[in-house]
Order: C-alpha cells, then sequence, then structure tokens
C-alpha cells in the first residue's frame, strides 16, 4: 500500500501525521472529558491545531468539561471528528461515519465535514452504505461488491452516461437507439424499464430519466456482473452486463 507516494507503515509518525482516520464506532474514551481528549491528541500526534479543534466543537456547542461518554451519539461523531480533523492531515480516511447516526445528525455532520474540506483542501475518502449521503459530496465514485470493483469513475462523467429507460416491451432492449450497454432491466406484459450505459441518443417514444448516485449504486449491486472497467478511462460497456 502506497500513500503519498510511499508506504506509510515504514515512514513513521511524520508519515501517519498525514493522515487522519475515523472509525465507523467514533472511539472515545468514556471517561474523558472532551479537554481530556483534546489535550491527549495534542500529546500524541506530531501537527496539532488545538485553536482550530476548540473553536469547531464551541461552535457546535458541546461543552468541553463534559465526559465523552455522556454525549449523544451525533456530539460524539462531531468530537471524533474534530480530533481527527486537528491532526491537520492531508488525507482523512473515514469508514462508515454516519451509519449509527439519526438523520438530523448525519446532515449535521456531512455538513461540518464538506465545510472541513472546503477551508482545507483536504481528501477524503469515505466508505459508506448509506448512499444517499453521497450524493453532495462524492466526487469519484467506487461501487465495490463480492471484493471486486464493480463501477469507478468521476461522478458526474457516470451519471451523464447512465439513464432509467422506460418504454414498450421489448426482449432485446441492448438493441435500442442510443444503448450501450443494460445494466438492469424488468418487463411487464406490455412495458420494459431498464437502467442503462447510454451514448446520448434516445430511443424514440422512450420516457428517459437521469438517475441519482443511490439509483446508480444499487442498480450495479443488484447485478454483481454487471461493471465498468476500473480508472479514469472506465467508462466502457460493462462487461457480464445484464441483457
Amino acid at each position: 500500500m502506497r500513500v503519498f507516494g510511499a508506504d506509510p507503515r515504514r515512514g513513521g509518525p511524520p508519515a501517519l501525521a498525514r493522515i487522519g482516520y475515523l472509525a465507523q464506532d467514533h472511539p472515545l474514551y468514556a471517561r474523558f472529558s472532551v479537554a481530556d481528549l483534546l489535550r491527549m491528541g495534542r500529546a500524541l500526534n506530531v501537527r496539532w491545531d488545538d485553536a482550530a479543534a476548540r473553536r469547531r466543537l464551541e461552535g457546535l456547542g458541546i461543552p468541553l468539561r463534559q465526559r465523552a461518554g455522556t454525549l449523544s451519539g451525533g456530539q460524539q461523531a462531531q468530537v471524533a471528528l474534530a480530533l481527527a480533523l486537528a491532526k491537520r492531515p492531508e488525507l482523512l480516511i473515514l469508514d462508515e461515519p454516519v451509519a449509527s447516526l439519526d438523520p438530523l445528525a448525519r446532515r449535521e455532520f456531512m455538513s461540518g465535514l464538506m465545510d472541513a474540506v472546503a477551508a482545507e483542501g483536504l481528501t477524503v475518502l469515505l466508505s459508506s452504505h448509506v448512499v444517499s449521503e453521497l450524493e453532495q459530496v462524492c466526487d469519484y465514485l467506487i461501487v465495490l461488491s463480492r471484493g471486486r470493483v464493480q463501477v469507478a469513475g468521476d461522478t458526474e462523467a457516470l451519471l451523464a452516461r447512465h439513464r432509467r429507460l422506460t418504454g414498450p416491451r421489448t426482449d432485446h432492449p441492448d438493441r435500442l437507439p442510443g444503448v450501450s450497454a443494460v445494466v438492469r432491466s424488468s418487463c411487464t406484459d406490455r412495458q420494459t424499464s431498464l437502467i442503462a450505459l447510454t451514448s446520448g441518443a434516445s430511443p424514440p417514444d422512450w420516457d428517459v430519466q437521469r438517475l441519482s448516485v443511490e439509483d446508480l449504486v444499487l442498480a450495479y449491486l443488484a447485478e454483481p456482473e454487471a461493471r465498468l472497467l476500473p480508472g479514469p478511462a472506465g467508462l466502457a460497456a460493462p462487461r457480464g452486463a445484464t441483457r
């Protein structure tokens, strides 16, 4: 594994200082006060922006004297994020950071994260099963299924190439004008609906709709054999796509 062109496991504290990490369960020492956690972070990290962490937490109304174990789940997540950002990382790795939060806490967490990205210009690698949360924050999308990459590419480019098509029943949707490959399809006696990789043209008399990121991800996950080749040049026809 190489990060910033080197193996971070061999670079010691200077290399690890460039990377921040936040786990799914936002682990904090429950008996420590928030102020204690900040002092610990300052003592353990090569780079540490204590003032920024305190401003962030005070702006969220989280008392520094309160013990971490008595905070709500959303507050604990915000404290954990503040600690991760206080390292001033160039790369921040988030593992399912909002999975255990209620909808309001998820929104507040993601808003705080995007504020930090805009202010600091850091890169965020975000793993999440809450696909709807990725819509406004994801520049580059990777879909993993059964241990392999199904889709990888610029999010806007992927959405621009995929469409939901609905029209008269056909047993050969892959032969429709403008359809490069069918990712997923379903039929009734009179109608065919499909999600497809398109070339820009549209079949006449068919309803054509744009997809959300969630639509795109779920379509591919539902068809494990459908995939785009990984990487920026991977917007070719999916191998093993549903016909």
